[in-house]
């Protein structure tokens, strides 16, 4: 099955370089480009991409608001595609906002052309783009910077989850891959995956990130834990 993709970015060699690469792939094919973020929702609301690669800062509106508008639309409007996030480590605040809002996660625009293409894959399977290494650091790192987290809702919300679930969701904000949850908690990787559909749906959260996000949030995870 084909993956399709638009680019939305202010620069255009940009664009052009990143629709050469995965238009070279048989199974990805873009399907347009847009210089901002208004074009960017409207050329997505037209064209109804499986995944939509978004800048984070561009004129008329930046990636943040977009993506926002495209994952969270307006009543008659059905279509929610992924979003992956196009980033330099400088605006980091706008890429955990964005994690916020329900994009799938971030690539930084200098990654190699196989993350790129890697990531498409990912995010258009359904899963979240977690680099351990990057995106847990990213949460942390705003976790760190923000006020104690408000006991309440989100822990009403945390003891609807059996302790094995809570074990899974606390291991998923830590950065660890299936395999590595499996191996920790002495389980087969198929289990953890119910695991996680188990916590995600009653959490009632799209993905991944968001459970990372929620975990830091709530309270679960303290920032600088291990």
């Amino acid at each position: 099955m084909t993956t399709r993709v638009i680019i939305v970015d202010d620069q255009a060699m940009v664009r052009a370089g990143f629709a050469a690469l995965l238009a070279a792939q048989s199974d990805i094919d873009v399907v347009g480009d847009a210089p901002d973020g208004v074009q960017g929702v409207e050329l997505s609301r037209r064209v109804h991409p499986d995944v939509v690669l978004m800048d984070v800062r561009m004129p008329e509106m930046d990636g943040l608001e977009a993506a926002r508008q495209l994952l969270d639309p307006p009543i008659g409007v059905v279509h929610r595609p992924k979003v992956l996030m196009l980033t330099t480590f400088d605006v980091d605040d706008y890429v955990y906002e964005a994690l916020r809002a329900g994009a799938s996660g971030f690539l930084l625009k200098d990654a190699p052309p196989a993350d790129l293409i890697s990531a498409v894959r990912v995010v258009a399977a359904g899963e979240a783009l977690l680099a351990p290494s990057v995106t847990r650091r990213l949460i942390a790192d705003f976790a760190r910077q923000r006020p104690a987290p408000r006991k309440g809702r989100a822990s009403l919300r945390l003891n609807g989850l059996t302790p094995r679930e809570t074990e899974v969701l606390e291991l998923i904000a830590r950065g660890l891959a299936n395999r590595e949850i499996a191996d920790s908690l002495v389980l087969a990787e198929q289990t953890v995956k119910t695991h996680i559909g188990r916590v995600l749906a009653k959490l009632e959260l799209r993905d991944r990130a968001q459970a990372v996000i929620f975990a830091y949030e709530s309270g679960l995870v303290a920032p600088g834990e291990r």
